[in-house]
Order: structure tokens, then sequence, then C-alpha cells
């Protein structure tokens, strides 16, 4: 675990250093685009073999694509995924984007019409733990919209439950292949997969990768890295409660970040405390703690301004308000995925039910980047409609500019219309 405080003479610039930005290391960009091109030029033999290669369990061209019916879980779990899947459900039916036409100055029809786009590529992650959380928080997004075809990647073999809730929420085809290899495939296509027009989802650092070398072929919906939490904390905090959601984040691994911001030292080691406490009784001790040794951070600031600014420079991904006043404080940040306010709003609670996506921007990128978001499952295109009349009121202004640019044609494609 790292410590920083105001005191500190070069308090500032370390507080500037938790801002990693998404810069992957060189030899990953250079794996990744070695797969990229393989799985372009070489298809599904180049898939599968990559694949295989890191599978534990190697598949055949055949076992790539789950068609079989689904397993019902146990009632207690079916019960849960359908209840968070109304509440992201309804919650983005009531976001969905509207078409819309007004008239400019001159009466000329203007206006944008959002269709959702046809096909779409979802890359669920795998590995340690089958994630429904990640499905549902996708998924449901582009069947909500409208999306006709929706094609969901996740590594083999894949747990049961995790397959009932990708078709729970919409998939229509689902393909048991992952890793920087599964989005290659999403974006150039190969004999089995047909490429899509847009990649979301979260994954590992080589997925992140993959994505961000693909877009311009395909579109993607932002760069979501390993998982952090900030949490803002002072004297009326529960310690117990901040521990916990520490430790809940800690379980996505050990490049995930973990930072406590307080201006209470006491606080701070109450927290500390109340960690060690805690992660006895936990099933992942060990794993815990190799997170918590690679990127935790306690912040010491001077009060709950600083620690703003602290929480304004970091732009975490999962910010949790847990001071005074918190609901008030939550409308001074600006700089990050989402914000869990008070202390009965665990991010667990958004992770699996809450309504909005869990998919939020990391590393940083949060001061530019927005979470997963209905509207991005929709292409916009713009409207314009003139008549004689509108177009005769905007010549002149249409006629100026294209002379001040040069470019007479232009001028001439608008003055014709009013030849005699």
């Amino acid at each position: 675990m790292k410590h920083l405080s105001y005191k500190q003479a070069d308090f500032v610039e370390r507080v500037k250093e938790l801002n990693q930005g998404a810069e992957p290391p060189h030899e990953i960009v250079q794996q990744v685009r070695q797969i990229l091109s393989q799985v372009k030029s070489g298809g599904d033999m180049a898939l599968l073999e990559i694949n295989n290669r890191f599978s534990p369990e190697p598949i055949t061209r055949a076992e790539m694509e789950l068609k079989a019916k689904p397993k019902i879980p146990k009632p207690a779990i079916k019960d849960a995924l359908k209840k968070a899947h109304r509440n992201i459900e309804k919650f983005y039916k009531a976001r969905i984007p509207k078409s819309s036409v007004s008239k400019n100055s001159e009466g000329a029809l203007v206006g944008e019409i959002y269709q959702p786009l046809r096909r779409v590529g979802i890359y669920v992650p795998g590995g340690t733990a089958p994630l429904v959380s990640s499905a549902l928080m996708t998924v449901t997004l582009a069947k909500t919209a409208g999306v006709k075809s929706i094609v969901v990647c996740t590594p083999g073999p894949v747990n049961p439950v995790l397959y009932y809730a990708i078709r729970l929420a919409g998939a229509d085809e689902v393909y048991q292949v992952g890793g920087a290899q599964a989005i290659a495939a999403m974006a150039f296509g190969t004999s089995s997969i047909k490429p899509v027009n847009k990649i979301y989802g979260p994954g590992n650092v080589y997925v992140v990768e993959a994505k961000r070398q693909v877009y311009g072929r395909v579109g993607i919906d932002l760069i979501p890295g390993p998982s952090e939490v900030a949490v803002l904390a002072d004297n009326n905090a529960k310690a117990s409660f901040v521990a916990a959601d520490m430790l809940a984040q800690a379980e996505h691994g050990p490049r995930s970040r973990i930072f406590l911001v307080s201006d209470s030292e006491k606080m701070i080691e109450k927290v500390k405390a109340e960690i060690e406490k805690q992660i006895q009784s936990l099933d992942r001790i060990q794993y815990l703690r190799e997170t918590l040794n690679l990127g935790c951070y306690f912040v010491l600031v001077k009060n709950l301004k600083q620690g703003v600014e602290v929480i304004e420079t970091i732009a975490p991904e999962h910010l949790s308000l847990a001071c005074k006043d918190a609901k008030k404080l939550a409308e001074t940040v600006h700089h990050c995925g989402g914000i869990f306010v008070g202390d009965y709003s665990p991010v667990a609670a958004g992770d699996y039910a809450a309504g909005p996506s869990h998919v939020y921007p990391t590393n940083g990128s949060a001061v530019a980047f927005s979470g997963l978001t209905i509207d991005q499952f929709f292409r916009k295109t713009s409207f314009i409609r003139y008549e004689r009349s509108s177009l005769k009121k905007g010549a002149k202004t249409i006629e100026t500019l294209a002379e001040v640019e040069g470019l007479t044609a232009h001028k001439k494609s608008v003055s014709i219309r009013f030849a005699k």
C-alpha cells in the first residue's frame, strides 16, 4: 500500500502521477498488432489457432458458435438476473434518443435522424469469474436500442450461468473466443463471424488495445481498462463500509487501482485496520493482497476541497462519496465515470443492478470520455431540406462564405438555382 500526504513537498506532482493515462506498453501494442494481422489474413484458421493457444479447452471450428438453448439456473439466480435486467432495460428505454426536425432562420427544415446500428459486437470478459453483470450491462443496451444483430464473443469454456445471462440480455450470436483475436474477428470478419459495425465492452489490456487499433475500421464505445475506485471520506464515514468497497474493487485483479482520499489521518488508520480485519474472511485473500500491494493508495488531504481536486486529477472509474454533504459535493465533480453518493450506495449496486451501465472510462480517460450509454448504439444522420423561398433567403450568406473560401463552384451551385 502506498501513502501520499499534502504535507509532502512534492505532493502535487505525485498526485498528477496517479493519472496514468491510457497508453499501453510497447510490447503489448506489437503483440496485438500481430494478432490482428494474423486473423485478418488467416480468418477462422488463425482465429482458432491463436485462441486455442491461450484457452484451457481447445475448440474446433464447429464448436466456436454456441447455439444450444441455455440451461436455466437455480431459481434465486434466475430471479436476480431478471430483476437486474429489468432495471437496466427500464433505465435505458427512457433514454432512447429521438429524431427531431426544426426550422432554421431562413425557414429550412433541419434536424437529426437517429437509427440503431444494424450489427454490433460485444466483448464479455471471462477468466477467473463468470461476469454475468458485464453481459447484462452491455447486451441489454443494444437490444433496447433496437440493434437487429447482436454478436457476443467471450472466452471459453463459457460458464452456463454466463451463457444464460448473455441470451437473456438479447444476444443473437455467441462465440466462445476471447482476447485480441476475438476483437479482430468482429472487426475484420471471418468465414464464421461476419464483421460488425461497432465493438463494445470491457476486457484485459490486450482486448482494450485491440479495440484501439481497429478503431476506424469499426467504431468502438470507449477504452475501459483495469477497474478503479476512489473513496472520498471524512470523519463522518463508516470505516467498515469504506474498507468493504475498496476490497470489492480489489477483487477485479492486480491491475486494479484503489484510492482512499481523506482529510482525516484517523479515518485512514481506521480503514486500514478494517481492511486487515475483513480480508481474513474473504475467499481470495492472496489475490486481494497482491492487488492492494500493487495498486492501493491512501491520500491525506488538507480538506475536502483539496480532496475533490485530487479526485479530479485522478479521474477515477468509480467515485464513492462517504462524507458530509455528499449529494451537494457530487455536483462539483466533473471527472469520473460514475458517482456513488452516501453510505448506502456501494459500487457493487452499480456493478450489478442499479440501472446505468457499469462500463466506465478508466486510466484517467474520464476527463474526456463518458461511460456506456444507449445513444452509442445509434448512428445519427443530419437532415436538411430547403424550399426555393428558404434557399433564396439564405443564398447571400452561403455565396459570401463560398467566396471567402475561394470555392466558386460552391457559390455557383446556389446561384444557378435562381438564374433567369
